[in-house]
């Protein structure tokens, strides 16, 4: 009898579902970019926001705000592929994101726009966003 609840608590225990979030942050200037990577078992979801206010080279250019979220594939160990169909168009924003020991970097795709328009974009120019712990 024993030996059965033994068993049957560590299945329950070994089918729990593997749950982990990352979040990284990077503030450039004026300019704050977030990215929030969530993982469950093996379906990886990606949400990325940004908030810029202009920087003094963009002066004159209005605030803005994006944020674009859904679905990633893993390219290799420590590499993403976030793709979002732009709503009423035939195009799809883009992120690949390249993940360090300490942050990501954050490529997009031309048609991010539909998602931050203006001054404000998903990519960090080669910058990395540091790793929240």
């Amino acid at each position: 009898m024993k030996k059965s609840l033994f068993l049957m608590a560590v299945m329950l225990a070994s089918s729990g579902a593997y749950a982990a979030t990352d979040h990284y942050v990077l503030r450039d200037g004026n300019h704050v970019q977030h990215l929030k990577i969530t993982t469950v078992n093996d379906e990886i979801t990606v949400s990325a926001d940004v908030d810029f206010e202009p920087n003094a080279n963009e002066a004159g250019s209005p605030a803005c705000t994006g944020e674009v979220s859904g679905e990633a594939k893993s390219l290799a160990a420590n590499e993403l592929l976030m793709k979002k169909h732009s709503e009423g168009q035939a195009t799809f924003c883009e992120l690949k994101i390249h993940l360090t020991p300490t942050g990501a970097k954050v490529e997009q795709s031309a048609d991010c726009t539909n998602f931050a328009a203006g001054i404000c974009r998903f990519s960090t120019d080669g910058k990395e966003l540091v790793k929240i712990k």
